[in-house]
């Protein structure tokens, strides 16, 4: 029986999803959404026994809620497929759940200094002191390794598509009263080159996305 659904936003990590989905422990179904890869990514993540869909929308939250929508298991996951973190550690965050806790987010910790830049340390600690004044809830790392009941994710009737998923994501569980939690994850230097903290223009799309977000928000 199927537990927990891990989603897997994917472009172009045919290098980093071999070790990723050796790594997704039992009763977890691996969830591969292709989200425009031009190299066989998704024909590895097939071979392995995941299962693939595809998002032609381009955007980490387009593929995150397309495979959230796919998800079936009372609990999904959701998980860079770019080896930096460990679908191994994901127990861990699920029995969360069963202790009170509505949303467990991986906090990110690097196992290298390589693996999270200088520039997108900085930004990400802003954003946390911007949601904890926003939304009164501290979080030190809104990272990309999580995990929450299916259905409860669902209905918050998350509407971004692109990187302010995340942050939406923590505001909208915080303003329905959700118990959000943090735990220590490894971070590691992710195979191939970031799409978004790898680069400073991309770190700078992602914070543009989420400061749209913010103001959306009133914050």
């Amino acid at each position: 029986m199927i537990q927990v659904d891990l989603v897997l936003p994917c472009l172009n990590e045919a290098g980093a999803l071999p070790w990723v989905l050796s790594r997704v422990p039992d009763g977890y179904r691996a969830i591969v959404v292709d989200n425009g890869s031009t190299d066989d990514s998704a024909d590895i993540a097939r071979e392995a026994g995941a299962t693939v869909i595809t998002e032609s929308a381009k955007g980490f939250g387009a593929a995150v809620a397309a495979g959230v929508a796919t998800a079936t298991a009372p609990v999904v996951a959701i998980c860079d497929a770019d080896a930096s973190l460990d679908p191994a550690e994901l127990p861990r965050l699920v029995a969360m759940l069963d202790r009170g806790a509505d949303l467990v987010l991986g906090r990110r910790v690097p196992t290298e200094r390589s693996a999270w830049p200088f520039h997108a340390r900085i930004a990400n600690r802003a954003l946390s002191r911007r949601i904890a004044r926003v939304s009164g809830v501290k979080v030190s790392d809104l990272g990309p390794m999580r995990v929450a009941r299916t259905q409860a994710l669902v209905d918050l009737d998350l509407r971004d598509r692109r990187s302010g998923y995340p942050l939406e994501m923590v505001l909208r569980a915080a303003a329905a009263g959700w118990n959000i939690v943090e735990t220590d994850v490894a971070y590691a230097p992710r195979v191939g080159r970031s799409k978004v903290t790898g680069t400073v223009r991309g770190t700078a799309t992602a914070i543009s996305d989420m400061s749209r977000i913010l103001r959306e928000t009133n914050a």
